[in-house]
């Protein structure tokens, strides 16, 4: 199949001169995942093969039956809901890259979508794992932990204000560009240019206020400032700070690098944050950030459509539950007599 494209080329096999346009088509159809679901699919893709190749099942292409048994397999095992119809996509994806049809569309595949409702049935009670948030008052603790004036405490500094102040997923917060930062006297306004809501990169603006207690710009600003000055003294073009990545990689003496900073090393970052102000590690992680945004935004009263300009989430539902949990006691029915 031309250029590994993950769907089949029904007019045949196309001219050699082709071959560039149809490698450009893949790269295309590539980005259609973003990096971190084509990581989890990777990783979800070598579970099942591993799983087949213990029983000597052929794993692409596999069978509805062969599924079927693995999705009930992985349930027992403990998996959540939402891992397990992952890896079905996953598998999914995998036999549509390699040309086949995927085994829940292919005759028998009735049995998959079976095996799949009783999974979400029997646990249905079964509570989300949430990691705990970051507030602000947290969040104070957190910043106080890194010390120093170097580029990876200026850095690190900046991820976590700025995750927290925009309620960034983290993949959102290592795909920010310089350019997708601007400046103004009340704060910031900050380009949101792809996310997991937003596939079709259509992007979004938010507002970050200046900032009094967590000083979100004062923050951006200490690193944007040692960045540039560390890309002046490198005085190498493939280094340069004017535009690229706005949270970058360095390197293990500190220097600064081209390259984004990795989502999980924004997780690690909040973790280790955690640990060193007291908290246990264990019960935070990269979401902290964008979670402690909006538990603390229900915690001051902030309205759930004012919420929403900030989180973008795409259906309030999500957001009425962090204003339910701190309106519960509040006017309680039984305050004056209980």
């Amino acid at each position: 199949m031309a250029g590994n494209l993950p769907i089949p080329l029904e007019q045949g096999a196309l001219p050699d001169r082709l071959q560039a346009e149809v490698a450009r088509a893949a790269e295309y159809a590539k980005a259609s995942r973003s990096p971190a679901t084509r990581r989890a699919y990777a990783s979800d893709w070598e579970i099942f093969t591993l799983w087949c190749d213990e029983r000597g099942i052929e794993s692409l292409p596999t069978t509805p039956a062969a599924v079927a048994i693995f999705l009930s397999s992985q349930a027992d095992s403990g998996l959540k809901k939402p891992t397990i119809g992952r890896r079905l996509a996953a598998i999914g994806y995998h036999h549509r890259q390699a040309g086949f049809d995927p085994p829940q569309e292919r005759t028998g595949g009735a049995a998959i979508k079976l095996v799949l409702e009783g999974i979400r049935n029997e646990k249905k009670h079964e509570r989300p794992e949430r990691k705990r948030p970051a507030d602000a008052d947290m969040l104070r603790d957190m910043l106080r932990t890194i010390e120093g004036d170097d580029l990876r405490a200026t850095r690190d500094r900046a991820v976590l204000a700025i995750g927290m102040a925009a309620a960034l997923r983290r993949s959102e917060l290592v795909a920010l560009q310089t350019n997708h930062v601007e400046l103004t006297s009340e704060g910031l306004r900050l380009l949101i240019g792809h996310s997991k809501t937003d596939q079709a990169g259509e992007g979004a603006t938010i507002a970050i206020p200046e900032g009094r207690r967590i000083r979100p710009k004062a923050l951006l600003l200490e690193w944007t400032n040692a960045a540039l000055e560390a890309a002046h003294r490198l005085n190498d073009p493939r280094i340069s700070f004017e535009e690229g990545p706005l949270f970058r990689r360095l390197t293990r003496s500190g220097g600064l690098t081209a390259n984004p900073m990795s989502d999980r090393a924004v997780a690690r970052l909040v973790q280790r944050c955690a640990a060193a102000a007291g908290f246990d590690p264990a019960d935070y992680a990269g979401h902290s950030l964008r979670s402690g945004f909006l538990t603390e935004a229900a915690r001051q009263g902030a309205s759930i459509f004012k919420m929403r300009d900030v989180s973008r989430h795409k259906s309030v539902q999500v957001l009425s539950d962090y204003v339910r949990d701190f309106e519960m006691f509040r006017d309680h029915a039984g305050e004056k007599f209980l």
